[in-house]
């Protein structure tokens, strides 16, 4: 149980949230909403006693489990297998037993068979206690429920795609049998199938659920309240309700509030009509001036109109002139220790082409991505630069940022050329304003991040835009601008995708099939490998 009072959470000078209280107890399936930047992953950091609060008190009872957006690099020295285990401490009881039974099968001497099978029964005993055989089987069903293959199981989760390793902190995280669970996006990466596996679980989770997703799917299957963020008042609105009910009953109370307003304007306004006239005479002027408080009391007694929500003016590059052929890749093959990701895959994007790149979980899209823009070198092959060719590069992980440097250093670096006046004009398009652009990279939300990399695009010149699930971590508002400027940019596009919208909005003419690295024509029966990508 989770419980909040009088909580105030800023972020520099920003004041998010102000005077919160609310308690979350076993059984409550919360989703947290709010458009991008309003402070869904600094509260939810809160929560999990990542930062504390700038006022007010949580307190936490039971065990807590918190997926951020970003998690953080496990031990290279370990296995995906023991990276999950170890959620409820069966890691190390394993290790002890292995350990062990190699000791007895090495054991020259009665006396050290005699010590190692003592160790064996120490380790064994522990491991039951932890759970034992079954906890181990759970913990295999949870990884197969989210997508993780048997082939990674062995692989440190340092040699895993950004996706993949998500994974694996999403399935240690679930395995644990936390108290509370705090999952930020946890659908990224996540293919039809393992999402359907994650709506199912967190339905049935006993516990508590505070859950941030621009999956409305999953908030319709999964909660049973609604907790919205509203920026302009830094306020927590709590919504006792499903998904479903809470935008029914936010539609209502707009169309309320809309229609008491507008009553309250009518009649304010005939006051004010009425009042004036009544000012010309000596003996009515009083009155008249009472007339006029009224008016103004009756519409400030009425709640107003809800602010439209700011939308960032996204767009991409006007193309630097190319070749006809600006990038092309010959053989190219990467491995990462004993997982091979790329093996001999070729590709030609042509002029103004698009290019949608399909594959499962740890296929080598991202990879391929990265080679392709330079950011990482292949084991064998070659990429073959174009005339004229600029690259723009999109990371899905955004480590093309630097998280210690501020949003407007960030966007210098991308496009060293822009003035102090262009680089805030830029900025502002984006949604960073005022004090925004002093912020640094690293405290940005996973959508303020994209948008971030975004703008970083806008005046690069990029001929080919090589895009890694360009529409993660966004609300439907930013979600819709991003799609709209892919739609409407005319040079070429290699995009990775999990988002069927993205596909619409691309319009593919050529596919890219990994790990078989097949190229072939787009075809519409494509189309159902998306989700499953």
């Amino acid at each position: 149980m989770i419980t909040a009072r009088g909580v105030d959470i800023h972020v520099g000078a920003r004041q998010l949230l102000s005077d919160a209280s609310f308690t979350i107890t076993p059984g409550d399936r919360i989703g947290l909403v709010g458009r991008n930047g309003s402070g869904k992953t600094t509260l939810l950091e809160t929560l999990a006693d990542r930062r504390p609060p700038h006022a007010g008190t949580v307190t936490r009872t039971g065990s807590v489990g918190y997926l951020p957006q970003d998690p953080r690099a496990a031990d290279p020295a370990t296995t995906v297998t023991d990276r999950i285990l170890a959620a409820r401490r069966l890691a190390d009881a394993v290790r002890d037993l292995r350990a062990a039974e190699a000791a007895m099968a090495q054991a020259a001497r009665t006396a050290d068979l005699d010590r190692a099978m003592r160790a064996y029964t120490r380790a064994e005993n522990e491991f039951q206690a932890r759970g034992g055989y079954a906890a181990e089987a759970a913990a295999a069903r949870v990884a197969a429920g989210i997508g993780l293959p048997d082939r990674l199981m062995g692989q440190p989760p340092g040699t895993l795609s950004g996706g993949q390793r998500r994974r694996v902190e999403l399935a240690r995280i679930l395995f644990a049998q936390h108290d509370t669970l705090l999952l930020d996006e946890p659908t990224n990466h996540l293919d039809a199938d393992a999402v359907t596996w994650l709506r199912g679980f967190l339905a049935d989770h006993p516990g508590g659920l505070v859950l941030i997703s621009h999956d409305t799917d999953l908030l319709d299957a999964t909660v049973n309240r609604v907790f919205h963020l509203d920026p302009h008042r830094a306020a927590l609105d709590v919504h006792n309700t499903g998904w479903r009910a809470y935008l029914a009953q936010r539609d209502a109370d707009e169309r309320r509030r809309t229609r008491e307003r507008a009553n309250a304007e009518r009649k304010a306004a005939a006051l004010h009509a009425q009042a004036d006239r009544m000012r010309a005479s000596v003996g009515t002027a009083m009155a008249a001036k009472n007339m006029a408080r009224r008016a103004d009391r009756m519409l400030s007694g009425v709640e107003p109109a809800r602010r439209t929500e700011a939308v960032a003016r996204i767009r991409l590059p006007e193309p630097a002139p190319c070749g006809r052929i600006p990038l092309a890749a010959v053989g190219l093959a990467k491995s990462y220790g004993d997982l091979r990701v790329l093996t001999g895959t070729d590709l030609a994007v042509d002029r103004g082409g698009r290019m949608v790149v399909l594959g499962f979980n740890g296929a080598g899209k991202t990879t391929l991505l990265r080679i392709l823009a330079g950011r990482e070198r292949p084991d064998a092959g070659r990429v073959v630069r174009g005339h004229g060719l600029r690259p723009g590069y999109f990371a899905q992980e955004h480590d093309t940022l630097d998280p210690a440097r501020t949003v407007r250093e960030n966007l210098r670096a991308a496009a060293p050329h822009l003035t102090e006046g262009e680089a805030r004009r830029v900025l502002g398009a984006f949604l960073f304003s005022g004090d925004d652009a002093d912020k640094p990279a690293g405290v940005l939300s996973g959508g303020e991040k994209t948008r971030l990399a975004l703008a970083g695009l806008v005046h690069s010149g990029a001929n080919v835009l090589l895009l890694d699930e360009p529409t993660n971590n966004l609300d439907p508002a930013s979600r819709d601008g991003v799609l709209a400027a892919v739609a409407t940019y005319p040079g070429a596009i290699v995009m990775v995708t999990h988002d069927e919208g993205a596909i619409e909005a691309l319009r593919p003419d050529r596919v890219l099939l990994l790990p078989d690295g097949t190229e072939d024509l787009w075809d519409e029966e494509y189309r159902d490998l998306v989700a499953l990508a």
